[in-house]
């Protein structure tokens, strides 16, 4: 009987539910949301437009959006009591691991926590967008031995993020390269990270719960966690001019090389020539195109040897490196785009609930006796 059944490890190829989030089109091999391609998003809107987009369906017009830039300002501020949690922290902590607590916290403060109704649960979910940032900044500069930034309500998003980081807003190339990755980062259909946080709601569990889940699913090197490990490759080469010879070597022993393949995309990641072209507008903002230019190396060696193509953790990484941030805080600003696709999803699992709860095929012993103390 077991022969007849189709495990599919790591749930390849099985649907498990239906969206209308996201989708990556055959035709195109572009990444929609809600229909529309994220490369025009990027070039055409805001990453606060799309937040909106992805929660409400459509893009919003003048008065929606000045309404939700209003309320998410309102809402960035931590609590006191979260801002003496994260001065515990140990100064050593990895910001995933800081943002997933300060999620959590953020859940137990919320008083709409146990509220799972669709409009708590959007309430909810645009606080968690809100704070989030000012979290990950303020865990960021305890870090460091600094005192947290207050968010500036006079600020749109992504500048705000760059005030409470480094308590200055970089140049508007910055700013536009920085949206771009957000809007990037922000949704692709049922990822691990997703797949998890919608597991979490269908309990009934609350949205901070699903956000928490999907941190934890992200922060691995094998999703969210890549970003950071290209960067770290990266540095590991010391010029463009040996980077090929680098990569020969990886490939003579097997190594992995981190930036490179993806489950959906068979033709290249859709995301990657938006994302590299603003990674190039960064080098040239900062003078420095050592990065960009080992990359294209790399990029062409996979390509003519392995076939595979980059994915967009391999722009981002140094993207966000020449912005200034730390290596380890690339996951955490992924978090921040993010928590827009999972709560999209949440609302919708809940829209039409049914338990996750998928069988797996035994493999271990038949049922047998426990065998005496005496005889084992």
């Amino acid at each position: 009987m077991s022969e007849a059944i189709d495990v599919r490890k790591g749930l390849v190829g099985v649907y498990a539910d239906e969206s209308s989030v996201s989708k990556v089109m055959p035709e195109t091999n572009s990444l929609t949301y809600r229909g529309y391609a994220v490369q025009d998003l990027c070039e055409q809107s805001n990453f606060e437009e799309v937040a909106w987009l992805l929660w409400n369906g459509e893009l919003p017009n003048a008065a929606q959006l000045a309404a939700f830039q209003k309320e998410e300002r309102a809402n960035r501020a931590l609590s006191p009591a979260l801002l003496r949690v994260l001065r515990d922290f140990p100064k050593d902590a990895h910001p995933m691991d800081a943002i997933r607590t300060a999620i959590s916290f953020m859940g137990m403060e919320d008083p709409e926590t146990a509220d799972i109704s669709d409009a708590a649960q959007r309430r909810k979910s645009l606080r968690i967008f809100a704070k989030a940032p000012a979290a990950v900044a303020a865990a960021h500069r305890l870090s460091k031995g600094m005192e947290p930034i207050a968010p500036d309500a006079a600020l749109p998003f992504c500048e705000n993020f760059f005030h409470m980081v480094f308590g200055r807003v970089p140049a508007k190339e910055v700013i536009k390269a920085f949206d771009v990755s957000m809007i990037l980062y922000a949704e692709h259909t049922f990822n691990a990270s997703t797949f998890a946080a919608r597991t979490i709601a269908s309990t009934m569990a609350d949205v901070h719960a699903a956000v928490v889940g999907g941190i934890a699913a992200l922060k691995g090197p094998l999703h969210g966690g890549a970003n950071e490990a290209v960067m770290h490759m990266l540095k590991e080469i010391p010029s463009p001019d040996v980077a090929e010879a680098w990569l020969r070597e990886r490939f003579d022993h097997k190594a992995l090389v981190m930036g490179f393949g993806h489950r959906v995309y068979k033709s290249g990641d859709s995301r990657v020539p938006t994302m590299k072209k603003y990674a190039e507008v960064m080098a040239d903002v900062v003078g420095d195109k050592r990065w960009m230019n080992t990359s294209a190396v790399l990029a062409r060696v996979m390509l003519e040897e392995k076939r595979i193509h980059p994915n967009l953790d391999f722009p981002a990484g140094p993207a966000y490196y020449l912005m200034g941030f730390d290596i380890p805080m690339f996951t955490p600003i992924f978090v921040c785009s993010r928590i827009t696709g999972w709560t999209a999803h949440v609302l919708e699992q809940l829209a039409d609930n049914r338990l996750i709860r998928p069988l797996s095929l035994y493999t271990g012993e038949e049922q047998r006796a426990v065998p005496a103390m005496s005889a084992r």
